[in-house]
């Protein structure tokens, strides 16, 4: 904790063995919990704990852990998703005390080496997904978009922010018919998922990677895998979804929980889908511009952060669709 943190105190009443256990939770879940979503240190012994944190998040954690408390006279098997309710209902913006303004000299730490934003539209970006739980990237190739979100990814999973990262894609071909793919299934969607797989290591290193893949603290998949499934504590990133269709996206954005975080990628101009398909990416945007909570940040040909060729090239594209 920095210089600029504060300590709070909290008297919990009546001093109850039993409550102040559900308040806890197994291993002090519960509590390490709320540490991870206000950026806060709670020690505790007995009924009486310390807060420190900022001085916003260290009062707000004190109010957290009263309500909870509160919550333990008629509920004593306390866990994850109610401890979830009581910061959203208290209407709590989880991103507040887990970074600073983003500033031209902000750095995104990764294990391996630091990620610094480019240009005010990427600052945007960054300052966005640190700000909203579910963000869109939308522009040409080459504007950092997956590349910052991976970034942004690896960090949370570092200081203990989410619990794991998923990376999903839509298995769609590029404009080729690649026919039968040998191997077992995640062989044959490896080669959809490499983007992602080269962000990572180069973040995270290719052996804690491994290690991490291995525990299902990573998880790179297919999005079809995704149906069915509720993703808590998560931070999950959505690559190429301009190839995705309507009900697929749709499916995608109802998957997240609570205490996650999602940012969707895509670039219109490169979408694979049959001619007579609607882009799930497009429709969404159009359907969710100014909605509370989500962020949009739209890059063009001049945010182009590769060879200088590629940004020439975007462009003579641009004019070529957009006379």
């Amino acid at each position: 904790m920095s210089a600029d943190t504060i300590t709070r105190r909290v008297e919990l009443q009546p001093d109850d063995a039993n409550r102040l256990q559900a308040l806890c939770g197994l291993h002090n879940e519960n509590i390490k919990l709320v540490e991870r979503r206000l950026g806060i240190e709670i020690r505790g012994r007995g009924n009486r704990f310390e807060v420190t944190g900022t001085a916003d998040a260290s009062d707000t954690g004190a109010e957290i852990l009263n309500r909870i408390y509160e919550s333990t006279e008629s509920n004593r098997d306390v866990g994850p998703e109610d401890i979830h309710l009581v910061l959203q209902e208290a209407r709590i913006d989880t991103v507040f005390a887990r970074h600073d303004d983003i500033t031209d000299g902000s750095v995104i730490q990764t294990p391996k080496m630091s990620v610094r934003p480019r240009g005010g539209n990427q600052r945007g970006y960054v300052e966005s997904i640190m700000r909203h739980d579910i963000s869109f990237g939308v522009g040409p190739a080459g504007t950092g978009k997956t590349w910052l979100a991976v970034a942004c990814a690896a960090e949370a999973l570092k200081q203990d922010r989410v619990r794991r990262i998923l990376l999903v894609r839509p298995a769609v071909e590029a404009g080729e018919k690649l026919g039968f793919l040998p191997g077992d299934l995640a062989q044959k969607v490896d080669p959809y998922l490499r983007p992602l797989y080269d962000a990572l290591y180069e973040m995270l290193g290719f052996e804690q990677v491994g290690r991490l893949i291995e525990r299902q603290v990573i998880e790179v998949a297919p999005l079809a895998f995704m149906r069915g499934r509720t993703l808590n504590d998560a931070y999950i990133i959505l690559d190429e979804s301009q190839n995705t269709t309507r009900e697929q996206m749709k499916m995608f954005l109802t998957r997240i929980g609570f205490g996650s975080k999602a940012v969707i990628t895509g670039d219109p101009s490169q979408i694979d889908l049959p001619k007579a398909q609607a882009s799930g990416l497009m429709n969404a945007l159009e359907l969710l511009e100014g909605v509370e909570g989500i962020g949009i940040t739209r890059f063009a040909s001049k945010d182009v952060v590769r060879h200088p060729l590629v940004q020439r090239i975007v462009e003579a594209y641009d004019r070529k669709d957009n006379p």
